[in-house]
């Protein structure tokens, strides 16, 4: 018996080295497989292939960790089985004389920027609306709480912060008022950004009687800025008939006559509309996904009313296999599209190679192009990352501006003064494919031109950003802005 098993280990002494050999061929070529298969970006699938092979195991183990993306498969997982919801909006499509007489004739830059928009998003540039924007908390916490205090049928309310602070206890009370005359509340909060304050908000409406759900909640105990799948929406719908959506999140910063002690500036906007309904299609959608609750009957029904003249469209996008890369293609066509100007104001500018050829295209084609970033960002790897890429806007004619303080935390692009994007996208890859954001565009030249000379207002009080600083920064900054570009796809 011994002579059987000492002959049995001879034998797996002589063969495990073959055993090895063949066991880390066949993981290269199964994560080669995967690497050619899956990525879609030539020079990144050769890195890999060649990292696989010329460093065995060590090379398919990064792929496994650092190359699959976990992100968008998880987002697609997630959400792979949940059903549109839209809303008929036939009614309020506009007529192809009223496209010609608001933006131009077939074929005209803005009439096929139209078009491309409606093929990205799949739902229907509306007629009818009224877009009012709004400076900060100043002016928007008070009418979004007297909207909430007027309300009858319904309240949506989606944020990614929701602070407890006296502006969030301002925001549960009126809440809480509603839930209590019969209306039906529903309030959304992102789990990491349910987090910012402790106790969190949601504790505190739940304790009111509002209905209010975390989407996503994570485990990680602290505040953490980097984390992925993030429902960064601010949307709130009040009877179906107005809705509020921009940058503003609910917390005591924004509300700047309160003298926070981290003031930050930003826009919202007021709509009322058809397009109100795009805003409700996307929180019910959200809410059924967070809460697994169908949003029905009258209550939840949108006023199609038309009160104003505003053409407009809501733009949904996030990392699931249905969203990701929206936005990509109506930033680029946007750019494509301009003929005189573009003006962009942002808090985070971490855009990819794809974004900052269109950015340099538009300025060799003689359009004017203002990028306004903030001073200082309250996001210190943020900043410095940016810093490292700027000299790709900067080298081709691009002009970069930056403000100063507060911070300002406005997501903002205007062309040609007659049409504008806002919303709570930023222009850096978490917001392009790793979050679940929401734009709104408008064909409104009245408004382009008010939100393009509120950019140009920005742009004289701030002071340029020139390539030759870029360039002149010391090695060790140049290093450290460097290692934290490497973490863009991330931050």
């Amino acid at each position: 018996m011994e002579e059987v098993a000492f002959s049995a280990w001879r034998w797996w002494l002589v063969l495990w080295p073959h055993v090895l050999a063949w066991s880390i061929v066949a993981l290269s070529v199964a994560a080669s497989i995967h690497a050619i298969l899956v990525k879609r970006d030539t020079r990144s699938t050769i890195g890999w292939v060649g990292l696989i092979w010329f460093s065995p195991v060590i090379g398919a183990a990064a792929y496994t960790v650092l190359g699959v993306n976990r992100i968008r498969s998880r987002a697609t997982q997630l959400r792979a089985a949940q059903a549109r919801f839209t809303h008929e909006l036939s009614a309020a499509v506009p007529s192809l004389d009223r496209l010609r007489a608001a933006i131009g004739p077939d074929g005209a830059p803005l009439r096929s920027l139209a078009t491309l928009v409606e093929g990205v998003t799949n739902r229907p540039l509306v007629d009818g609306n009224v877009i009012n924007p709004l400076e900060g908390g100043d002016e928007a916490y008070p009418l979004m709480i007297e909207a909430i205090d007027a309300s009858r049928r319904s309240v949506a309310l989606a944020s990614y912060i929701f602070d407890n602070d006296p502006t969030g206890q301002i925001f549960a009370d009126a809440l809480a008022r509603a839930t209590r005359r019969g209306v039906e509340v529903r309030v959304l909060v992102d789990g990491i950004g349910a987090t910012y304050t402790f106790p969190p908000i949601t504790g505190v409406l739940a304790a009111k009687g509002v209905r209010v759900a975390s989407f996503l909640p994570t485990s990680v105990p602290f505040y953490f800025p980097y984390a992925n799948l993030r429902n960064h929406r601010k949307i709130l719908v009040v009877d179906g008939e107005q809705g509020f959506t921009g940058g503003l999140n609910v917390r005591d910063g924004s509300w700047l006559s309160h003298e926070p002690q981290h003031p930050v500036r930003d826009m919202h906007f007021h709509l009322r509309g058809p397009v109100v309904a795009q805003l409700l299609e996307v929180f019910t959608e959200d809410w059924a996904f967070a809460a697994e609750e169908t949003l029905t009957g009258p209550a939840w029904q949108p006023a199609l009313h038309a009160p104003g003249h505003s053409l407009a469209r809501g733009i949904r996008f996030g990392p699931d296999d249905r969203d990701i890369g929206r936005i990509k293609l109506v930033l680029v066509g946007a750019l494509a599209a301009a003929q005189k100007s573009v003006r962009i104001m942002t808090p985070y500018f971490l855009p990819d190679d794809a974004i900052f050829q269109a950015l340099d295209v538009a300025a060799m084609r003689g359009v004017e192009v203002d990028i306004v970033l903030p001073e200082k960002s309250n996001l210190a790897l943020v900043g410095w990352a940016s810093n490292a890429v700027l000299w790709q806007a900067l080298g081709r004619g691009c002009r970069v501006w930056m403000s100063p303080p507060p911070f300002d935390h406005t997501k903002l692009m205007v062309v040609d003064a007659a049409w504008a994007m806002f919303g709570s996208g930023n222009w850096d890859e978490r917001s392009m494919r790793l979050n679940f954001e929401f734009n709104v565009e408008t064909y409104d030249a009245a408004l382009a031109a008010r939100l393009d000379e509120r950019i140009a207002g920005v742009i004289a009080r701030s002071r340029p950003k020139t390539l030759a600083e870029v360039d002149g920064r010391s090695l060790p900054v140049r290093l450290r802005d460097g290692v934290a570009r490497l973490f863009s796809p991330y931050l």
